[in-house]
């Protein structure tokens, strides 16, 4: 009879990050939903592209301001309790938007939204990072974003439909949509969470703080390239994109939807793939070629004049941006270590992230205002360029694997 080394066995997804990948599907269709509306919607309060702009930024800056306390939160309280209580503040605040009478209303109701955003994200990386053996985290990491991802194609794309029965229909779907993914996580994930999964033949190893976390050169790569995420794909995209189809290409306000879909989509196209590579090869390789590609493809996105050749760049662009994600994620994951939580190396991280979402929405759109689109697009693409030139730098920080486990 022949044994069987159940050390060597594929490494599986826990089921408890399958629950976290659903939520992020959801979630995403709602955002999907209101991200091709929300600049439409606060024009018609006629105001100008960068006071449109400043509506996306508000809503990363308080995510930016309250991210230490939900660090915090997550360590004191629990990642659980801290996921629903922050979605249950967007849920709230993305309905009452449905009402808003006055421009000053949709500032005051997306900082609030910022502040639950802020505190379901941290939590739910955390949990990630926590449960995620380190041999599969780039492939559990690029599982979650693919979630997100895909419910970033099927949320435009409803949301075009929403918009021809009122701008406001999106923002009440996106409340209910949140309300229903509370309700589902709180019944799978209550009581699973208390205790990270074992890693079979892995030492201990202390989560670092944040201080710590910064005199690693890869993390302050990772720092720099999330800076850039959320400048390029959080921010300019999201205020710029809608605008630039409806405004410079004179095409309809569901054609932005669509842009926006195939965008998601090229970004799922390669999640998966970018993080089984980063697994078994290195965070660097995915990183380096993600950046590069989605670096030239926003650059050249403000010049383009023809519809369907917008969407072939923003296509090229998405599959650019789904390479770095998992990387990204898993070598923050590297630098803090298995066994905690990590919340203020995360908050940092997301900091990073909402930095670039702040102020890629209102430069940009003041350049658009100023010298045109091509320029917007195209300092957006110098900055993901500058975090190329820091990851180029940057050292390897996957885990030696060792030699009883190899990832699925």
């Amino acid at each position: 009879m022949v044994e069987v080394d159940a050390s060597r066995a594929p490494v599986r997804i826990p089921r408890e990050i399958w629950v976290l990948v659903g939520a992020s599907f959801l979630i995403a269709i709602g955002f999907g939903l209101v991200a091709p509306t929300l600049p439409v919607f606060v024009r018609t309060f006629d105001v100008g592209i960068t006071a449109a702009g400043l509506v996306v930024s508000v809503f990363a800056l308080a995510r930016l301001v309250f991210a230490p306390s939900s660090g915090w939160l997550v360590t004191r309280v629990g990642e659980l309790r801290v996921f629903n209580a922050g979605l249950l503040i967007v849920a709230v605040s993305t309905a009452a938007m449905a009402f808003a009478g006055e421009y000053w209303h949709l500032i005051a109701l997306r900082a609030f939204g910022g502040i639950g955003s802020t505190m379901f994200t941290i939590s739910a990386v955390s949990l990630l990072i926590r449960l995620a053996p380190p041999e599969i985290r780039g492939r559990a990491s690029g599982m979650w974003a693919t979630g997100f991802l895909l419910g970033n194609i099927v949320g435009p794309l409803a949301g075009g439909g929403l918009v021809a029965i009122s701008l406001r229909a999106p923002f009440l779907v996106y409340a209910a949509v949140l309300v229903v993914v509370v309700l589902v996580s709180g019944v799978l994930l209550r009581g699973r969470l208390d205790v990270a999964p074992p890693v079979p033949g892995a030492p201990p190893v202390v989560a670092v703080g944040f201080r710590e976390a910064l005199g690693h050169r890869a993390y302050r790569a990772a720092l720099v390239a999330n800076f850039g995420v959320g400048w390029a794909v959080f921010g300019a995209r999201v205020a710029l994109v809608p605008l630039f189809v409806v405004e410079a290409l004179g095409q309809p306000e569901a054609w932005s939807g669509v842009v926006l879909a195939v965008f998601a989509a090229g970004n799922a196209a390669t999640l998966v793939v970018a993080g089984r590579f980063a697994d078994r090869f290195g965070r660097r390789p995915p990183m380096l070629l993600g950046l590069a590609v989605a670096a030239l493809a926003t650059g050249m996105l403000g010049y383009v004049e023809q519809p369907w050749v917008v969407l072939a760049v923003s296509l090229v662009a998405g599959l650019g941006s789904g390479m770095v994600n998992p990387p990204l994620q898993a070598s923050v994951g590297d630098v803090i270590g298995t066994g905690g939580r990590g919340g203020t190396v995360l908050a940092g991280f997301q900091m990073a992230s909402d930095l670039g979402a702040i102020l890629g929405p209102v430069l940009a759109g003041g350049l658009a205002e100023l010298v045109g689109y091509g320029w917007a697009f195209a300092i957006t693409g110098g900055v993901l360029a500058v975090a190329w030139l820091f990851w180029l730098r940057a050292p390897e920080t996957l885990p030696a694997r060792t030699p009883t486990t190899r990832p699925r």
